[in-house]
């Protein structure tokens, strides 16, 4: 049973609370805790006619975006000397796994000034753990 009081969003207006129990269903996910700067590994469901497979697309986290099922994020890497950026709706059922192969130490949300930036330039500090 959906009650008819909802859930207000970051706007402070009311949401319907059907969307609300459709929203549940897919952010009960488990997903690591992706900030940018991370280098994370993105598996991707792809249907190519009648096959279905998995591929790998392994960079760089220079933006995030957007709340609850909307969240979103921008991944960069350099293949082949040219810059590819893919956007990625993290609970989006085309998403099997993420994976955080080294966090990141930045201090900006939005990476973008990377685009301009090569080799080794790009190189990001990795976040030391605290004992």
């Amino acid at each position: 049973m959906i009650n008819n009081t909802g859930t207000i969003n970051k706007k402070g207006k009311k949401m319907n609370p059907i969307i609300t129990e459709l929203e549940k269903e897919y952010t009960n996910r488990q997903m690591p805790d992706i900030n940018p700067g991370d280098t994370v590994k993105v598996f991707v469901r792809i249907i190519e006619g009648n096959k279905e497979r998995t591929q790998a697309f392994e960079g760089t986290v220079i933006k995030k975006r957007g709340s609850s099922i909307n969240k979103t994020i921008t991944v960069r890497k350099v293949f082949q000397g040219i810059g590819v950026e893919r956007v990625f709706a993290i609970y989006s059922p085309r998403i099997e796994k993420i994976q955080v192969l080294r966090k990141g130490d930045v201090r900006r949300a939005k990476l973008y000034y990377l685009r301009e930036r090569s080799g080794k330039a790009t190189r990001i500090r990795e976040k030391m753990e605290k004992k």
